[in-house]
């Protein structure tokens, strides 16, 4: 705020009017600037990660969609593929058995689940025999086995 003294020398009739004007010029200034470096910052805060989402209504041509091949891992290692116990060197030849398609088995999707005990080197073990085998639509489950 400014103060404005009337009149010329100052004397017995000084006054004081207040000055009511607001420079905002700064203020603009300011948020100009901020603006700025927000509209530069929020691209670089996003992270961007491609899912690959399934449609939202089932597909029209397939009225009866056949059931996904579930791979479980318990503990010890033990691998089963719905009800059926199987080997990890014949894990890719019993999921394709499993699929029943005519087509190639690895352009269908498997999901993955293991019991909580299970290690690590054990999941990656699965895994990468999968990726080994051309299985890349691999789901990851995250619920209990019973």
């Amino acid at each position: 705020m400014g103060a404005k003294l009337s009149g010329p020398g100052g004397g017995k009739g000084k006054t004081i009017e207040q000055n009511s004007d607001i420079n905002v010029t700064p203020f603009v200034d300011i948020m100009l600037v901020l603006l700025i470096i927000f509209m530069v910052a929020a691209p670089l805060a996003t992270v961007s990660i491609k899912l690959d989402l399934p449609p939202a209504i089932p597909n029209p041509n397939d009225p009866n969609p056949k059931e996904p091949v579930y791979i479980s891992i318990q503990e010890g290692g033990r691998l089963f593929i719905a009800e059926n116990e199987t080997a990890i060197d014949r894990l890719a030849a019993d999921v394709c058995a499993a699929q029943e398609v005519t087509t190639t088995c690895q352009d269908e999707r498997v999901f993955v689940r293991a019991q909580a005990e299970v290690k690590y080197n054990q999941f990656m073990e699965v895994m990468n025999e999968l990726q080994d085998k051309g299985f890349f639509k691999v789901g990851l489950l995250n619920e209990d086995i019973e």
